[in-house]
Formats: C-alpha cells, sequence, structure tokens
C-alpha cells in the first residue's frame, strides 16, 4: 500500500485488509512517503498493534517507487496492491488468489467502485463509471471477464513482477498501465472480472481533480513518446478537444477585438471560432443532463464541471507533457520491435493450470499465501 496524507482514510483501508476471511498468511506493507498530515503517526500505530503490519519509509514520495520498496519487503508468493483510499470488500483475498491460480494470469483485478461523500464527489463518482467521463476501460464502466490491457490496482504472481522487473519508477503517473503493458510483451496475461469491485474516494475539491487528470494527461504523452503504438483515439480525444476548444477561443476573441475595425466578412469569419468552446459546452450540458438523472439536484449541477475538468485538465496535462529533463531518452531497438500479443489467454496458461492441479492432487499442499 502506497501511502501519502492518507490521513482520513488509512486506518479503515487497513481494516479492511486485515479483516479478510483469508485462508493463508496476510501482511501488509505500507510504504509511507512524508506527509502533511498524521499519516506516518497512525501507520506505526497500526504497525504496534498488529504484526501482520508493516512500515517502510518511502522519501522519494513517488507511487511506483513506494510500490516496488513494498514489493521488496514482501515475503510472499501473490502480491496484492491496494491503496489507502481504497477499500477492499469482503473475500476480496480469496477471490483474486483463485483467479491467479485457475486463470494462470499474471495480474488479475475488478472494477473500481467510485463512492462519493457529498454531491461533488457524487458527480466525481458518476462521471468516473461513464464513457464520457473517463473512457471505456471495464474496470471504469463493467463489461465481461477476461484478458484485458490493464485493471484497477492488481494483484500479482510475485514471479510475474519480478520478470518484467516491477514497476518503472519512471513514470511518477500511469506506472500501472506501463507495467500491464510489459506483462504482455512478455507473453503474460492481464485479466479482468467485473465480480470484485474495490471502494474508491475521489477527490474532493475541482482543484484536487484538475491537478490529478492533469498530471494523469501529462504522464500518458509520456507513454506514447515512448511507447507510440500504444495511442488510441480514446486517449486522443481530450487533447484534440483541448485544442480545438482553447484555438476556437482565441480566434473568437480575436473576432470580437477586430470586429470594430476589420471588413464584415473578416470578423464573422474570425467568430466562428466561438462555435468550437460553445458547442462543447452546450454537448457536455446535454449529455450530463442525461447521465445524471437519479442523482441529487446538486450533484447533477455538478455533473457538466465535473466532466469539463477531466477532459480539459487531462487534456492540457497531455500537450503539457513532463519537463524535458525528466524524459528518458528512448533507446533504439536492435531487432524487430514486438507489439503486445492479443487479448486472449498467455501462451501456456492452459498448461500452467493443469501443472498447479496436478500439484494440488498429488500432494497435500499448505495454504496459500498473499502479500
Amino acid at each position: 500500500m502506497p501511502v501519502l496524507d492518507e490521513e482520513p482514510y488509512l486506518e479503515e483501508s487497513v481494516r479492511r485488509v486485515l479483516d479478510q476471511d483469508y485462508e493463508g498468511e496476510v501482511e501488509l506493507v505500507l510504504a509511507i512517503a512524508p506527509s502533511q498530515d498524521r499519516t506516518a503517526e497512525i501507520a506505526e500505530r497500526l504497525a504496534s498493534v498488529d504484526r501482520r503490519v508493516r512500515v517502510v519509509s518511502n522519501p522519494a514520495g513517488r507511487t511506483p517507487t513506494a510500490l516496488n520498496l513494498a514489493v521488496g519487503a514482501a515475503s510472499h508468493d501473490f502480491v496484492v496492491r491496494v491503496d489507502a483510499h481504497g477499500f477492499l470488500p469482503d473475500g476480496y483475498l480469496h477471490e483474486v488468489v483463485k483467479l491467479l491460480e485457475v486463470t494462470g494470469a499474471a495480474n488479475v483485478g475488478g472494477m473500481m467502485r467510485v463512492e462519493g461523500e457529498d454531491d461533488f464527489g457524487r458527480a466525481v463518482a458518476r462521471a468516473m463509471t461513464s464513457p464520457l467521463g473517463i473512457g471505456g476501460s471495464r474496470f471504469h464502466v463493467g463489461g465481461q471477464s477476461g484478458p484485458a490491457r490493464t485493471v484497477y490496482l492488481g494483484a500479482f504472481r510475485r514471479d510475474a513482477l519480478e520478470k518484467v522487473g516491477g514497476f518503472d519508477e519512471h513514470f511518477w503517473r500511469a506506472q500501472d498501465w506501463e507495467l500491464n503493458y510489459r506483462l504482455r510483451l512478455a507473453g503474460e496475461t492481464v485479466w479482468f472480472t467485473p465480480d470484485l469491485s474495490v471502494g474508491y474516494r475521489p477527490r474532493r475539491t475541482p482543484k484536487a481533480l484538475a491537478r490529478q487528470f492533469h498530471g494523469s494527461g501529462r504522464w500518458r504523452r509520456e507513454i506514447v513518446r515512448l511507447h507510440p503504438e500504444t495511442a488510441s483515439l480514446r486517449y486522443l480525444a481530450a487533447p484534440v478537444v483541448t485544442a480545438a476548444i482553447t484555438l476556437g477561443t482565441l480566434v473568437g476573441l480575436l473576432g470580437l477585438a477586430v470586429l470594430p475595425v476589420a471588413p464584415t466578412w473578416l470578423a464573422a469569419v474570425l467568430l466562428v471560432g466561438w462555435l468550437a468552446p460553445l458547442g462543447y459546452g452546450g454537448g457536455v450540458l446535454v449529455a450530463t443532463a442525461l447521465m445524471g438523472r437519479g442523482l441529487p439536484l446538486r450533484a447533477r449541477l455538478w455533473l457538466p464541471v465535473v466532466v469539463g475538468v477531466m477532459h480539459l485538465a487531462w487534456g492540457a496535462g497531455f500537450w503539457r507533457s513532463i519537463p524535458q529533463e525528466r524524459r528518458r531518452l528512448r533507446q533504439r531497438p536492435t531487432g524487430p520491435r514486438r507489439t503486445p500479443p492479443p487479448l486472449e489467454p498467455s501462451p501456456g496458461a492452459a498448461e500452467r493450470r493443469s501443472a498447479r492441479r496436478r500439484r494440488d492432487d498429488d500432494a497435500a499442499r499448505g495454504p496459500r499465501r498473499a502479500a
């Protein structure tokens, strides 16, 4: 569990892990970043009263570093990622370990169940479970069980994590997507199931939400720079919309500025630029009016604001990208470039499942283990 400034949620998140009804050993490793609240104090207290909780320091303060430190400190064959503002449902550990064994996958995960605590949070929750708000990833909007490009959080076979080198600490954001990409490149399977969902508490203010999505957009651009084959219309939609709105607004403002002195036809052409922001705004209002059915009135009023913040902050972050000095130089491939295999069970998955079943039948194995 990577932890930074999680005083409001840390204790409940830890309790949800420790209360799991799991037949094997469980340990919980908290990787604590320098926090501005009582997070570190709470973590130390939790470790002092339950020997299953361990605390490691993450002075760098970044998520991928925290994850690698925690995995390195863990001692079991299965590694389950948990967020300090995420809440595991009952039976989660049992189910993900069973799926890892049955499917032969390297990583399995379920749905992100977004739980807003107020009207703004409820609007964020509705937007984050809609294709309009955050795209069509199955862990957001649902779908059938099976191989996927990525999943929420994830439960891993430790040997698969070690094979690909763990989380890439270059990626301050989107490191989970990038890890799953490398797992698929290595011939492993990432498995999604809608039958499991993990509670998630969204950002609580428009400013915090904008900061979150802006950062995600910047690091998604870095992934596309290093792995251009991963670009898709879904990821490029928000940057294109943001660019169109920005350009249209600037052209429209220029039209207003020259209207008193320029020929009528030129001013009219420039004023057409307003169609971009007005068209986008009108489309969002109509779409969110339909999407917000069943929400309280204040949440419905927040919904178009939330969707606009998500789209435009993500798109602006994508165009801005990360600072030049943080970028990794792309190494030229020395041979044919590999691409991820199709979204189907990886080669050897059936054989691995059969081997596991034979081992279960031939020997009395001890309780399954999870980290």
